[in-house]
């Protein structure tokens, strides 16, 4: 089993006194059905669980009266091993997008209390269900009702989650904690992570990149150590994507939903990254593909990334609103759609020209998956910094290498401090730690730790040429 960091979540929620019925959101195949039923099975006596897709059936159970009484009848005539018991019983409702009568019945189930409920959803934002990511406002919930079902607001917990980081990964390549906490030291520090480490981080990194995060792919890899069953797990999640924009979509979406999908790496590809809709296919206009895209980000298949007006807090509210980039939700995404010879490249080292795209996407990754919105700063004159975020209190320029390039538009801004107000920079690159006065330069796989707290390091001693053997042999093994 995958260890992943949700699980502290979950434990959490069953923890609290009266905790809500539990809605998990995210993008398909992240893992949301397994990490609910091992949950569910390590902490309750009884586990009813229920797929709306496989199991059309039970969505019988939910017509008409949605009260908890009525419900668990209906669905104990369908489910005759089941066991329906008050306090030891956790009901799964997977795939709730396919039964919207079934998310209206969570008011009921709250209101009533005798069962725990996990509901997980692949699709809730294409359905108008849960919160908007991009502005934090609630979502229209039009397009989710159906008659009198509706989002039970207020009668339940969203959470969401992500396809593995880069942390989960190496935990799932049994990366000792103490290893990674030295990595947590030398950031803290400020001083350079010992060669060997260095080397099994850098080497970990690109079969991240490789891989992704989608629990198939790394089971695919660690299970069989063949690239190729990766490359045929991918082709099938990407299957799987384009067959819902089919189904899920509405009939005059369909074609500009794919093509907007389609067109990611080209956008990626150019020098300005910066997405145009003539891009997308000749002549296209954001009229046509506006909400195709929209539709893409609901899906959590993709995120924008803002430009903004000023190198400052709050991110939020400098962002210009039609000006924007796009990355996929997961850097293994991105690359299989370029094809598995690129992900032969990245293990090699050999990425040639689209480099930049990649590890810029990576950097996405890394933000996405830590709940944080997208933003970066351009101006006409051609200055770009990557991205901004908030590091410490202040608002920090990113800039993201594949290799050890200089970033000139870092260079330009460190320059002018009057101008645009930022104190300090962080380069991500195939470097070490290091710094040059208000320039922090960090190794690419080091993104994972940007919002660590120096009070989350041990700082006892450690054997550093010790963890250096163990990364060593790890390397081979």
């Amino acid at each position: 089993m995958l260890k992943r960091r949700i699980i502290e979540t979950l434990q959490k929620w069953k923890e609290q006194p009266n905790h809500l019925p539990l809605v998990i959101m995210g993008i398909r195949q992240c893992g949301k059905t397994y990490i609910s039923r091992v949950f569910a099975e390590e902490n309750y006596k009884h586990v009813v669980y229920i797929n709306f897709i496989k199991e059309e059936e039970r969505k019988r159970a939910f017509y008409g009266s949605k009260d908890a009484d009525t419900i668990i009848l209906n669905l104990s005539a369908q489910m005759r091993n089941a066991k329906f018991v008050p306090g030891e019983t956790c009901i799964i409702f997977d795939e709730i997008q396919d039964c919207p009568e079934a998310r209206t019945s969570l008011k009921f189930f709250k209101e009533d209390g005798r069962y725990d409920i996990i509901a997980t959803g692949s699709l809730l934002g294409v359905q108008g269900y849960g919160q908007d990511k991009k502005r934090n406002r609630t979502r229209k919930t039009a397009a989710s009702e159906t008659g009198t079902n509706s989002v039970p607001v207020g009668y339940e917990q969203i959470v969401e989650m992500y396809p593995l980081d880069f942390e989960e990964f190496l935990w799932a390549n049994n990366m000792s904690e103490e290893i990674i906490n030295v990595l947590r030291r030398c950031l803290v520090e400020e001083t350079p992570v010992p060669e060997g480490i260095h080397v099994a981080m850098k080497t970990l990194l690109y079969r991240y990149v490789a891989v992704g995060g989608l629990p198939a792919a790394v089971n695919a890899l660690l299970e069989t150590g063949n690239m190729n069953e990766v490359d045929e797990v991918w082709k099938s999640i990407l299957k799987e994507y384009r067959s819902d924009m089919v189904k899920y979509a509405e009939d005059k979406d369909k074609p500009y939903i794919r093509a907007c999908f389609n067109a990611i790496p080209k956008q990626l590809a150019k020098e300005n990254k910066k997405y145009q809709w003539s891009k997308v296919e000749f002549g296209g206009r954001g009229v046509f593909y506006k909400d195709s895209l929209q539709w893409l980000e609901d899906a959590d298949i993709i995120r924008r990334c803002y430009n903004s007006h000023i190198t400052g807090l709050p991110l939020e509210g400098n962002a210009i609103e039609n000006v924007f980039k796009v990355y996929t939700a997961d850097i293994g995404i991105l690359i299989a759609m370029l094809g598995a010879a690129t992900r032969a490249d990245i293990l090699q080292g050999n990425l040639g020209g689209f480099k930049g795209a990649i590890f810029e996407n990576l950097m996405a990754d890394t933000l996405i998956k830590k709940g944080q919105s997208l933003y970066y700063f351009q101006k006409e004159s051609g200055l770009e910094l990557d991205f901004l975020i908030r590091y410490k209190g202040e608002c920090v320029p990113v800039e993201v290498k594949a290799r050890n390039a200089q970033a000139k538009s870092i260079t330009t801004v460190r320059k002018h401090p009057e101008k645009y107000g930022v104190k300090h920079f962080i380069k991500f690159g195939d470097y070490n730690v290091g710094r040059d006065g208000d320039l922090l330069t960090l190794p690419t796989y080091m993104q994972f730790l940007l919002d660590l707290e120096p009070e989350d390091v041990a700082l006892e001693a450690i054997d550093t040429d010790e963890l250096t053997r163990i990364a060593k042999e790890f390397l081979v093994m």
